[in-house]
């Protein structure tokens, strides 16, 4: 019998590659998307199951899942990728951005994993592949938010790795670095009020320099992220964490050398502040 896999987040970027990928390896695919009517490609192929999946919505959550398990009898992985980042200064979020922000990136998270859970206990197997990011291992100016979310998708994956062993579960989770997608376009909410005038200097200048050193030729593509989760899958490994692209690499090498000190003076010359 073919494997299975669900993914949330799949309408695009590391979520589309992966389905395509898994799909090409021969696996079942459930993509699943807040828009799947807008979907065609994905709804052409063999053994994919494009379904409505908003993570904000427990009832969309439910029944992707009761159609994915009718359609292919059992899932064997969850990826958890839906996510965005609320990037901008603190002040100026919105109590319903932040909300939102925690909703999809954790909350969310949570939800399709306990709503997969009983699954996974009855067949005493499958495995949860949470996608975090370099920044649930370290900061940026301006995402104190995004990077709230990550860190607790470390936290929460590392811990549950324990009580998920009782019932023969694996958890992983999979930290890409910067990724040539559209994250920096609909996946990407700036939030920041000029008429706070103090912060604006230290705006327009790390959103300039951040802006010059996002070059696509030097990030990984989804297709390569997508590989490194497709070895998190079925490398048969106890590993918990898999670092995605040669700049994840790199940046979590460095920093691991670091003082803090010696990181904020990096960032500060890197970044002009």
């Amino acid at each position: 019998m073919n494997k299975t896999i669900l993914i949330t987040g799949a309408s695009s970027g590391i979520g589309r590659a992966t389905a395509l990928l898994f799909q090409e390896k021969g696996w079942n695919v459930i993509a699943t998307m807040r828009t799947p009517e807008k979907e065609s490609e994905l709804k052409a192929l063999d053994k994919v199951l494009v379904n409505k999946l908003d993570v904000l919505e427990i009832d969309t959550i439910k029944s992707s899942i009761k159609e994915g398990i009718e359609k292919f009898v059992k899932i064997d992985v969850v990826l958890n990728n839906a996510g965005y980042a609320l990037m901008g200064t603190f002040e100026s979020a919105k109590r319903e951005s932040i909300i939102r922000q925690f909703g999809v990136n954790v909350q969310g998270l949570f939800d399709v994993t306990q709503e997969v859970l009983p699954h996974f206990r009855a067949n005493k197997d499958g495995m949860f592949i949470n996608i975090s990011s370099i920044g649930g291992k370290m900061t940026f100016p301006l995402m104190p938010l995004y990077h709230s979310t990550k860190w607790a998708v470390e936290g929460f994956s590392e811990s549950l790795r324990w009580e998920m062993a009782q019932i023969g579960v694996a958890v992983k989770l999979v930290e890409p670095g910067g990724v040539a997608t559209d994250f920096g376009g609909r996946s990407l909410d700036m939030q920041h009020n000029p008429e706070l005038t103090e912060y604006n200097e230290f705006v327009g200048a790390f959103t300039k320099a951040m802006q010059a050193s996002m070059d696509p030729s030097n990030m990984s593509k989804a297709e390569q992220i997508a590989e490194v989760i497709y070895t998190a899958a079925t490398d048969g490994k106890d590993t918990l964490r898999y670092r995605a692209g040669a700049d994840a690499e790199q940046l979590l090498a460095a920093r691991s050398k670091m003082s803090d000190e010696e990181f904020f003076a990096m960032q500060k010359q890197q970044f002009s502040l």
